[in-house]
């Protein structure tokens, strides 16, 4: 695992820890996005990130985990967030495909 990436395990700890205060962005599609999510995830498309990344702007110094289907455009775009100044991004290793083989089996893999 890289040094941008925690683990599906550190970010249930940290989902159900109600006093952890993150933004969780899922980078998929909407289409994906629609088939299957993980609660509390907020839908932000690798796609449009450039455009909307205002939208994320108030959290530049807070603690950001982004998540996609394998774990590859969620690596890109936290390394294109911290190109942008974000100091606190990492990237769901193994992304919602390993959530539903390790977190939560009730979750559809496609």
């Amino acid at each position: 695992m890289s040094p941008l990436e925690i683990s599906c395990q550190d970010v249930k700890t940290m989902l159900d820890d109600e006093e952890q205060k993150f933004l969780f962005l899922d980078c998929r599609e909407q289409d994906e996005f629609d088939h299957v999510k993980i609660e509390g995830a907020v839908l932000l498309p690798m796609s449009e990130v450039t455009e909307r990344v205002s939208e994320i702007e108030e959290h530049k110094n807070k603690p950001i985990i982004i998540h996609c289907h394998h774990g590859g455009r969620s690596l890109r775009v936290t390394n294109w967030l911290i190109q942008q100044g974000f100091t606190n991004v990492k990237s769901m290793a193994g992304g919602i495909d390993e959530w539903s083989e390790t977190i939560d089996p009730t979750k559809p893999r496609y």
